[in-house]
Formats: C-alpha cells, structure tokens, sequence
C-alpha cells in the first residue's frame, strides 16, 4: 500500500524531530499487510482495515513514537486473554485488546523492524473480521 500523500503532508508541515523514524514505521506498517489505508486521526498516522481503525501513531510530545495497537474508539468487551502473543517484549499492554509500542530512535525502530511487522500482521488477524 502507498503512503497517502495527505498524511506526507500533514507531516511536512510539522517539522517534527523524529521524521525520519515516523517515516521507517509508516513503512514497516503499511508494507505488513495490504488490507491497511493510512489516514490522520488524532493529529497523526493512523492505520485502518476498512472502516475499522487499528494502529494509530502518537506523535506528540515529539520525544518518542508510540504505536497505539487498538480495536477502535469504543470500549468493547475484553478478551479473556491477550490478543497477540509478543515473545519480544516490545508491546507494553493497557488492556487484553490494547497495546502500545515505542520508539525513541531510528535504532530501535530498526532493530524492531521484523518483530512489528509481524506484530501488525497478527493484530490485524486477531482483530478484523474476514481476513
């Protein structure tokens, strides 16, 4: 999937100082699976399957990059366990269906690179209905 050029916009125009690294994971997102359109929400990237939004990128404050790993805006019934399984501890967990995974610098982007892509690709699995 190509990146949307509203959201490359969106970011130009913010001059942020993790780009680059918002950039590499806008990347490793889109390219886990092609079921997923980027838009904006919440004043950054966000990442849905359908309608149903999925991934959202926290961009601000502009210390770190937060992936937000979620099954919508609203609450719903938690699952009895974990929806994705992550041996590489890189998900901290909120809830059973919300994980958040950060990013300081482009090393840890990097060295994550495998790990979130497949991370995406199981949270899409566990997550939208019909895949």
């Amino acid at each position: 999937m190509p990146l949307n050029q509203d959201v490359t916009r969106f970011l130009d125009e913010l001059h942020h100082p993790l780009r680059s690294e918002i950039e590499a994971l806008r990347l490793i997102i889109l390219g886990a699976s092609p079921l997923l359109e980027e838009n904006i929400k919440w004043n950054g990237p966000n990442y849905s399957a359908g309608t149903e939004d999925r991934i959202t990128m926290r961009i601000q404050p502009p210390k770190q990059i937060q992936l937000v790993f979620h099954r919508g805006p609203k609450v719903k019934e938690q699952p009895q366990e974990r929806l994705v399984q992550d041996g590489s501890g890189l998900l901290v967990w909120r809830e059973n269906d919300r994980a958040i995974a950060s990013f300081k610098n482009m090393e840890a982007v990097e060295a994550s690179r495998q790990v979130l892509s497949g991370i995406v690709r199981e949270w899409l699995a566990a997550t939208v209905a019909n895949i």
